[in-house]
């Protein structure tokens, strides 16, 4: 399954679209407010929110959590490395690693060494633009998740 996730350029607060490779919308994201610790919120088309994700203040590398609900459902650490991005995902969906290249375009989530999936940062575009690529439907929110704390831990250019 691939899924597109567009940051909206001009917003007073962070907006994302995500939409499915036929371009329809699958999910939306905004955060509360443009401050130091955001707290995006992820909802279907309806409007129900599926995931939150906030920022941990961390003294080296960024930290984020995803709630369901109240429910803490995974932790997001930044790994601080000279020449790439590595992120350590622990959840109630497995544990994973999320590796970027240099230039921080290209990521692989891997879980045992084994990657179920891929996210590429597309170059030339008004805003932060993903392609991710998952092999199961069921968990599109939480990895869509997982892409809004990697383009927040990375690219924010506040990342600690």
């Amino acid at each position: 399954m691939y899924l597109y996730i567009k940051q909206k350029f001009f917003s007073w607060r962070d907006k994302y679209k995500i939409y499915d490779e036929n371009e329809n919308l699958y999910f939306d994201v905004e955060s509360e407010s443009m401050i130091t610790m955001p707290k995006f919120h992820l909802t279907d088309l309806s409007g129900q929110e599926l995931f939150y994700i906030r920022r941990r203040f961390a003294f080296f590398g960024a930290q984020y959590e995803v709630y369901q609900g109240e429910h803490l459902c995974a932790t997001i650490s930044q790994r601080v490395r000279w020449f790439s991005a590595h992120l350590d995902v622990a959840s109630d969906y497995g544990d994973f690693e999320i590796e970027g290249d240099f230039m921080g375009m290209d990521y692989m989530i891997s879980c045992n060494g084994v990657c179920i999936g891929t996210v590429h940062k597309k170059w030339m575009s008004w805003s932060d633009c993903y392609e991710l690529k998952i092999s199961e439907e069921k968990n599109a929110a939480f990895f869509s998740a997982l892409v809004i704390a990697i383009d927040n831990c990375l690219h924010d250019g506040s990342n600690g």
